[in-house]
C-alpha cells in the first residue's frame, strides 16, 4: 500500500477527502476548528512537496439539495488562514474540471459541499424503500454515483483519504473514487493513518486490564459494540442515560429518567453475558437527580433503584464516581465513548469529569487511552484534558464500527 510519507507530490494534483463538517454558529462562524487543524499535516505535506491541492468535504445533511446553510464557502477563509495561503473556491463540486486543470503547484482549491449532489451518498431521493420501484431507483443511483466519483477523480493525479469521520460510509468521495486510481496513486492521509493505528492498538495490542467505558442515552445504539467488547475487555463500565434502562430492568423505580422500555430484556441479557464471559460489568449505583431537565434544576443524590417520582437521573452520583475511578485507574488499555451524564449542563459534569480524571491518571501511569465519539471528545475538550490522554479520535461512528470489527469502506478502498 502506498503511504503519504513515501509519496512525492511534486508537480501532481492531489484530491484530498477531509472531514470539514465543523460546527457553525448562527452567523456561519466556526465554533470548533479541531477537524481543520487535524487535516493540516496532510494538506501541508502536499503543498510543501510542490503539489497542487484540491480539498473536498461534506457539511451537514443537505439531503442531495443545494442549501446555503451548508455551503463550504462559509469556511473558505478559515481554511486559507489555517494553511497560510489563498484558497480558490469551486461553487459546484461536480463541475470544477476547468478550475482544477488550471491549478498551479502550491495552489489550493476548495470544492463546494459534496452532499449537494445526491450521488455522493448514493441514496435514491424522493422514493420510499417500500415503493416497488425502489430497487430500480437504487441501481440507477449507484450508476450515477460511479459517474460522479469518476468526475471527481478526473480532477487529480492522486487521491488521499484523510476523513476518518466518514470512513464507515461507502460514499462517492470516501470509497468509490478510489477505483479510478491505481494502487500507487491512492493513500491514507496522516490523520487516517493515526486513527487506524489507534484502533489497531486497542484491538490487537491489548495491555491488561482493558477497560471500556460506554456512555450515552441508549443501549440499543451501543449493543453491537458492547457485544463485541465482551470478548476483549476485563472491565465494562456502562453509564449515562442507559443506566436507567438497566435499573428498571432490575425492578428499580427510575422516576422520569430516560429509559428504553422495549430494551429491558436486552439489559438483563447483557448482564448475563458479562457474567458468563467473566467480564466485570460496572453499573451506576447512585445518581444526581434533577426535578427538571435544566442546569438550574433542584438536585438530590439518590439510588438509581429508587428515584422519586417527578425526578430524573442526570449524572453519576458520588459513590458511582468513586467506583468508576477505582476500576479505571489500574487499567492499561482504556476506551471511552459517551459521557456519564448531561455534561452540557455545568452542574451535571461531575460524573464525566471523574472518568476523564481517572483516565488521565491511568495514562500518566503508562496506559494507552483512546477517547472517541463526539460527546466524549467534547468532554475532554471542555475539561481541558484532550492533550493528557493517548489519543482523541475524530470519528464517532467510524471508530465504533472499527472497534466492532467491521471493515471500513474508506480504509478498504485504499488497502484493497
Amino acid at each position: 500500500m502506498q503511504t503519504i510519507d513515501n509519496y512525492n507530490f511534486s508537480g501532481k494534483k492531489a484530491i484530498v477527502r477531509v472531514d470539514f463538517n465543523v460546527p457553525l454558529d448562527e452567523n456561519g462562524k466556526i465554533t470548533d476548528d479541531t477537524r481543520i487543524r487535524g487535516a493540516l499535516p496532510t494538506l501541508k505535506k502536499i503543498l510543501n512537496d510542490g503539489g497542487s491541492l484540491i480539498i473536498m468535504s461534506h457539511m451537514g445533511k443537505p439531503k442531495g439539495k443545494v442549501n446555503p446553510k451548508f455551503s463550504l464557502a462559509q469556511i473558505k477563509d478559515d481554511v486559507a488562514k489555517a494553511l497560510g495561503t489563498d484558497v480558490k473556491f469551486a461553487d459546484d463540486c461536480g463541475n470544477a474540471a476547468d478550475v482544477a486543470a488550471n491549478l498551479k503547484p502550491g495552489e489550493v482549491l476548495l470544492l463546494e459541499n459534496l452532499r449537494f449532489y445526491p450521488e455522493e451518498e448514493g441514496k435514491p431521493v424522493g422514493i420510499d424503500k417500500e415503493d416497488p420501484a425502489y430497487d430500480a431507483a437504487k441501481k440507477e443511483m449507484k450508476d450515477r454515483q460511479k459517474n460522479f466519483a469518476k468526475t471527481l477523480a478526473g480532477y487529480a493525479d492522486v487521491y488521499v483519504n484523510d476523513a476518518f469521520g466518514t470512513a464507515h460510509r461507502k460514499h462517492a468521495s470516501t470509497a468509490v473514487i478510489a477505483d479510478y486510481f491505481d494502487a500507487d496513486s491512492k493513500m491514507l492521509g496522516y490523520l487516517m493513518e493515526k486513527e487506524v493505528k489507534a484502533v489497531d492498538n486497542i484491538l490487537s495490542d491489548i495491555k491488561r486490564p482493558f477497560t471500556a467505558i460506554m456512555g450515552g442515552s441508549k443501549v440499543s445504539t451501543k449493543i453491537g459494540i458492547i457485544e463485541n467488547l465482551m470478548d476483549k475487555v476485563d472491565n465494562l463500565i456502562l453509564c449515562g442515560g442507559m443506566t436507567y434502562t438497566f435499573a428498571k430492568a432490575q425492578g428499580g423505580n427510575i422516576g422520569t429518567s430516560i429509559c428504553e422500555d422495549d430494551k429491558l430484556q436486552l439489559a438483563l441479557d447483557i448482564m448475563k453475558m458479562a457474567k458468563d464471559k467473566g467480564v466485570n460489568l460496572v453499573l451506576a449505583t447512585d445518581c444526581v437527580a434533577g426535578d427538571a431537565f435544566s442546569n438550574d434544576a433542584n438536585t438530590q443524590v439518590c439510588s438509581v433503584m429508587d428515584i422519586p417520582e417527578g425526578w430524573e437521573g442526570m449524572d453519576a452520583g458520588p459513590e458511582t464516581r468513586k467506583r468508576f475511578a477505582e476500576v479505571i485507574r489500574p487499567s492499561k488499555t482504556i476506551l471511552w465513548n459517551g459521557p456519564a451524564g448531561v455534561f452540557e449542563f455545568d452542574n451535571f459534569t461531575a460524573g464525566s469529569r471523574a472518568i476523564a480524571e481517572a483516565i488521565v491518571e491511568a495514562t500518566n501511569n503508562g496506559a494507552f487511552s483512546l477517547v472517541g465519539g463526539g460527546d466524549s471528545v467534547a468532554c475532554v475538550n471542555k475539561f481541558g484534558m484532550a492533550d493528557q490522554v493517548s489519543y482523541v479520535s475524530t470519528g464517532g461512528g467510524a471508530l465504533l464500527e472499527a472497534i466492532e470489527g467491521k471493515v471500513l469502506p474508506g480504509v478498504a478502498a485504499i488497502k484493497g
